[in-house]
């Protein structure tokens, strides 16, 4: 096995992939890169928490100063209404250091967000001005200790009284408390509380009201109870804490009443009369939260790879035998094999967040609402989040792991982008209950309401039309067609680089399997006595798996496309191949299905694997072509073992001038030529540590 360092990166392909992975918000990139290219906003390793909160809060407002955190609100208030520019800088602020991101996030996303979107003109007018510059930090009071992700049975109530024109909000035990709740432990003055509404005696679902928490000098305000949640794994930088009400007195104009309206009598008005279809109207408009979180978790992403990779290039182990270098650790397929798939991923996913955020800019600041849009954007929104956090917690670990013990210490970032991250996975919506959301949609063709399981039972699909909703093309709809139809003949005919075929398998795996979904759910529907529940329950892993395989081919469509932006010709080639990476190893990784159903033969499995091989060996010189793309900038990366790069390179310079003036020879480079067979075979899978 020869030894060999990559080539240089190409600056010219570099900044090509620079300028389709920038794509639509370039100009909100850059700029990030200019404004916030200063050591303080890079993490700081070993803080306590008090010092991290205090960090964090500090910067939080020194972030407002640079006029980033106005992209998403009216321009009126001094915002730019740019919803995809703040998803954007939300995810480039994640590279920076996660407490920062989610800290802005609480506050400009969710408490501001809220504002915006269910809140009235007067409540714009008085409010926004100060949530933009952070004079009145907030909260998002949801989410409670005894109901996650079943928000639309939240305990929490606020009862109208006419006698007084206020509303009364309770917390009725402690199973109902405010919990996890970013903002509150130590900063927030006022929150954003989300609880039944209650007048004339009649619910009306879920709400919310802005209710100051804590005086200007930071005290609790009456019958308000603040708890902190105390250390966590990750995240030291954010305040998150608890919240109680005790009969806290709230102003009728206090309700964000964009929704649902209630007289100075008590009479309750809303132009959307069905209370589910009311509250899923109302959670929609808040699922840019949802968005910035996938987007962050890419972030982090990028940012472990590109640790990995970068130490990888430099970074040697093991002699092959007969020779006397060590080899770069980058160079070992079992490496290659860690490192590169997980780049096409991360590739992919880029392309899809970024369909996604233009998707979410255009629906929610059209004119009018599109309904059936808004519901595919929710859908989508919570598929794209499954899928880049769980890679994220994947991919963070492997490049721990790639980095042997040097990945293990503070000091080079990844075991703060692995505490940071794993809770990505269960915030913005637990991933499995968002599967279901994502599959459910999917099996009744997105229909208006679908917040509970009533109506599973009566599996009243026609599994053709289910299918048309479903395989809609995403992205590049005329391109992705027209290379499916082009196929030729059988698939051990087709060559397993043909992205027709490619896109067909994709396409093919998640017809059958969605298929095979509505099977199981009309063969229990027909069962005597079953109840509703059982019928979901009993198939809820293939209703999930159906969830999975949609996002993979929106995924890999989103990448076709992607690819279609691309103007310079080396970088749309380097795209490509790394396409058929993503998409092979995707099948490569669901081998047992394809070979199960007849899609793959034996022999054609085998080849499978050989082209992942090859396609990895030709990828392996662009590697830190790849990650240079990404175009983080030094200032934001706080890790040292990319810092002493430099040192190392030299290191390695001075070795190989020793070996060439023949001052090297050592017992163990003699022990290594001597090595057995065996011996030599480990090589091939040495670790890299």
């Amino acid at each position: 096995m020869t030894s060999t360092l990559p080539s240089q990166p190409d600056p010219a392909v570099t900044a090509a992939l620079t300028d389709v992975l920038d794509g639509r918000w370039a100009e909100v990139r850059r700029g990030a890169r200019e404004q916030l290219a200063d050591p303080r906003f890079a993490p700081v390793y070993g803080e306590t928490i008090p010092e991290a909160r205090a960090r964090v809060s500090r910067l939080t407002t020194e972030l407002a100063a640079t006029g980033a955190t106005g992209l998403g609100f009216p321009v009126a208030y001094g915002g730019t209404d740019d919803q995809g520019g703040s998803v954007t800088s939300i995810e480039m602020i994640a590279f920076c250091d996660l407490s920062l991101m989610v800290k802005g996030g609480v506050q400009w996303g969710l408490f501001g967000g809220a504002v915006v979107a269910l809140g009235s003109q007067r409540h714009h007018e008085k409010y926004l001005a100060d949530i933009i510059t952070n004079a009145l930090p907030g909260c998002f009071a949801m989410t409670e200790t005894g109901h996650g992700s079943d928000v639309q049975q939240l305990r929490t109530t606020c009862t109208y009284d006419p006698v007084t024109e206020t509303f009364d909000l309770h917390t009725p035990h402690d199973a109902a408390r405010k919990d996890y709740i970013g903002n509150a432990a130590q900063d927030g003055r006022m929150a954003v509380v989300f609880a039944q509404l209650i007048t004339q005696g009649q619910r009306h679902g879920v709400h919310a009201w802005l209710v100051p928490i804590r005086d200007e000098d930071g005290t609790p305000c009456p019958g308000v109870t603040i708890g902190d949640d105390g250390p966590k794994a990750g995240l030291n930088g954010v305040d998150n804490g608890r919240l109680s009400f005790d009969h806290v007195t709230v102003p009728r104009d206090m309700l964000l009443d964009h929704y649902g309206q209630v007289a100075a009598d008590g009479t309750y008005t809303s132009s959307i009369e069905n209370e589910t279809r009311r509250f899923f109207s109302m959670l929609g408009t808040l699922v840019r939260g949802r968005v910035s979180v996938g987007g962050a978790a890419g972030s982090a992403t990028k940012l472990a790879l590109e640790i990995a990779v970068r130490y990888g290039d430099t970074r040697r182990q093991f002699a092959a035998p007969g020779e006397e270098r060590e080899i770069v650790v980058n160079d070992y397929l079992v490496h290659q094999r860690k490192l590169l798939p997980a780049l096409a991923t991360t590739y992919a996913l880029h392309f899809a967040q970024g369909e996604l955020v233009s998707t979410l800019h255009d629906v929610q600041g059209a004119s009018e609402l599109d309904e059936k849009a808004q519901r595919e954007l929710e859908s989508r929104a919570a598929g794209l989040k499954v899928a880049q956090t769980w890679h994220a917690t994947r991919t963070i670990q492997m490049a721990r792991e790639a980095c042997g013990g040097q990945g293990y210490l503070s000091e080079n970032r990844l075991a703060s982008l692995k505490a940071d991250t794993d809770v990505f996975t269960t915030f913005e919506g637990d991933n499995t209950v968002l599967l279901q959301l994502v599959a459910k949609g999917l099996l009744t063709g997105y229909r208006d309401a679908f917040g509970s399981l009533d109506g599973w039972g009566k599996a009243a699909f026609v599994a053709e039309q289910v299918r048309e909703a479903v395989l809609e093309r995403t992205a590049a709809r005329g391109l992705v067609q027209r290379l499916v139809d082009a196929v030729p003949g059988r698939d051990e005919d087709v060559s397993m680089l043909d992205r027709g075929w490619q896109l067909a398998a994709f396409e093919d795996r998640e017809r059958h399997v969605l298929d095979g979904a509505i099977r199981r759910l009309r063969k229990g529907a027909s069962t005597p006595g079953i109840r509703q529940f059982d019928i979901f329950n009993n198939v809820q892993d293939h209703v999930l798996r159906t969830a999975e395989t949609h996002i993979d081919r929106i995924v890999l469509e989103a990448f076709v496309a992607g690819i279609e932006r691309c103007t310079d010709p080396r970088a749309r080639a380097l795209l490509e191949k790394l396409c058929d990476l993503y998409a092979l190893s995707t099948i490569e990784a669901d081998k047992a299905w394809f070979l199960e159903h007849g899609r793959l033969t034996p022999a054609r499995g085998k080849a499978l694997s050989a082209t992942v091989n090859q396609l990895l060996r030709e990828l392996r010189p662009h590697m830190r072509t790849l990650v240079d793309a990404f175009a983080i900038p030094d200032e934001w990366k706080a890790c040292a073992i990319i810092e002493e790069e430099h040192d190392r390179q030299e290191a390695m310079a001075a070795e190989d001038a020793r070996i060439r003036a023949g001052g090297y020879g050592t017992p163990a480079v003699a022990a290594s030529v001597a090595t057995t067979d065996a011996t030599a075979t480990e090589l091939e899978m040495a670790p890299a540590q």
